[in-house]
């Protein structure tokens, strides 16, 4: 169909890395901000290996019909600003860099799960479009990843995506609606890719995910 967009994914290296370090989930990730702070050396030779690795496979996505990568560092989140621009920051930019290197036209996003503290680091390291989750209003939201681009020296205000959260689809049908209006209106008409601010619960009655599509398909804004 030609409404439908083929998107590619790839998890970044600090986040791949806390897998591989922890050895499963965690709430505070400590094994790995260990290794951060007494073997740095050896983090960041894992970190360049897997951003090495990942930006093939981000690649051959693309060369097999991928029209857009969104890059996700979901646990990136818990690390301090300093932390972030060390262990995360340069190792998203290795991958993004190599996508626009060779595709220089395909969009590309990043997605960090409570990233509100990181929101200007993000839109610095050159991505197209920064995903906002729940935590951030989008207006504000619009301005930093303007700010955090100006400031890296990058051209343009880049775009947002998200920022409804999930559980709003556990309402009734108005506050859905009111919701993401609110969402619509306050990211303006244009670089705005309207989403949810994190996953979509399993939970989450389908009738309720249908409304929610439609509000936004229905929107327009005012001239």
């Amino acid at each position: 169909s030609p409404e439908t967009a083929v998107l590619g994914f790839v998890g970044c290296p600090y986040t791949l890395a806390t897998y591989l370090v922890e050895g499963k989930t965690s709430k505070e990730y400590l094994e790995i901000k260990k290794m951060a702070f007494t073997e740095p050396k050896l983090l960041h030779m894992i970190l360049k290996n897997l951003a090495e690795s990942i930006s093939e496979y981000a690649l051959f996505q693309i060369e097999n019909g991928a029209q857009l990568i969104q890059i996700f560092d979901s646990w990136a989140g818990h690390l301090s600003p300093r932390d972030y621009d060390e262990f995360a920051a340069p190792y998203q930019k290795i991958i993004l860099d190599k996508i626009k290197e060779k595709y220089p036209t395909v969009p590309t996003v990043i997605y960090i799960k409570h990233s509100g503290a990181l929101i200007e680091r993000m839109a610095g390291t050159g991505v197209d479009v920064v995903s906002l989750d729940w935590t951030v209003d989008m207006a504000e939201g619009r301005e930093r990843i303007a700010n955090g681009r100006a400031k890296a020296g990058l051209s343009g205000p880049g775009g947002v995506q998200g920022n409804l959260d999930p559980s709003i689809l556990f309402g009734d049908f108005a506050t859905i609606k009111e919701r993401a209006e609110e969402i619509l209106k306050k990211a303006g008409p244009t670089g705005h890719v309207m989403n949810l601010g994190h996953g979509i619960e399993a939970a989450t009655p389908e009738e309720n995910a249908a409304y929610f599509i439609e509000t936004v398909r229905n929107f327009r804004h005012e001239a």
